[in-house]
């Protein structure tokens, strides 16, 4: 049986682990949080000891961290990935991180002979449980379809970006637009009900018109329209503002190391850093709306 040693089990990751675990794998779980890997055992995952248990004579390694320091010490630490991983095992980081920390950790792992590729995904929570998650990928072609049967699994669009790292570009660059169509959107219904035109008129005209985006009929900031969106659920997160933050901050760090001009992305995290410095960037990033109209 091909066996899989999953790190990271948060909101993303247990529904990714799980899946694979649905499919048929021995996917090996590990976490610092206990309860996170009670969770995956109740979903058919085994519970992992520590990172030499998880990693030693796995087919394959999926981890899925909150940010490029916790994906080095994961993977290159004195107990980490690298040290027990075999020879064949092949090496799958879903984090979204840095560009620099993805093609520095992906060019280690060369160095010892073993396969990489960085692979952030879109899609949220909701994506996570049900296999519909989008992921971007960033390696050699050999190592992409090494990767992609385990990928298709978890997620229905699967894409090769190019070489390593470029996976965290296509992602940075991709959520720093939804941030700056979101922060659009929800301006013009605000202006639009300022000027005495109801969000679900505006919407009925804006959805089939120039102005139409995901953020808008998928995802409608403004409460009614879109009866699944978060803002009809008190902007309870499907995808949080700190998340949307901490993706803003990385491309304009990219943006200043590759001398990119990204001016409406800087306005974007600077008006989600008001969510933060508000504590209230645990709302969903629709909520933004809230800020924008002085009632967050």
């Amino acid at each position: 049986m091909t066996t899989i040693g999953f790190i990271g089990l948060g909101n993303m990751g247990i529904g990714m682990a799980s899946n694979l675990a649905k499919a048929g794998y021995e996917v090996r779980a590990l976490d610092i949080s206990k309860d996170a890997v009670t969770r995956a055992v109740e979903a058919g995952c085994v519970a992992a000891k520590n990172a030499q248990d998880a990693v030693k004579n796995a087919d394959v390694v999926v981890t899925m961290l909150p940010a490029g320091r916790h994906v080095e010490l994961v993977y290159e630490g004195d107990d980490g990935v690298f040290a027990h991983a075999s020879e064949s095992t092949l090496c799958i980081d879903c984090s979204t991180i840095d560009v620099a920390t993805a093609r520095k950790v992906i060019s280690k792992a060369h160095s010892i002979g073993l396969e990489m590729i960085d692979a952030p995904v879109s899609g949220g929570v909701g994506g996570a449980a049900a296999g519909t998650l989008t992921f971007m990928c960033g390696g050699t072609s050999g190592a992409f379809e090494q990767a992609k049967p385990f990928l298709d699994i978890m997620g229905k669009n699967v894409f090769h970006a190019g070489d390593a790292g470029n996976g965290q570009v296509a992602k940075i660059a991709n959520n720093m637009l939804l941030g700056i169509h979101m922060i659009g959107t929800c301006e013009a219904f605000n202006l639009a009900e300022k000027l005495g035109l109801d969000a679900q008129t505006f919407y009925d005209i804006s959805s089939t018109a120039s102005g139409q985006n995901w953020s808008m009929t998928s995802y409608c900031p403004a409460p009614g329209p879109v009866p699944s969106a978060p803002s009809n659920k008190e902007y309870k997160p499907g995808f949080a503002a700190a998340m949307m933050l901490k993706d803003l901050r990385l491309s304009q760090q990219a943006a200043k190391a590759a001398e990119a001009s990204t001016p409406l992305g800087a306005m974007s995290e600077s008006l989600y850093s008001k969510m933060e410095e508000m504590e209230r960037d645990d709302l969903d990033f629709s909520a933004v709306m809230k800020l924008i109209k002085g009632t967050l």
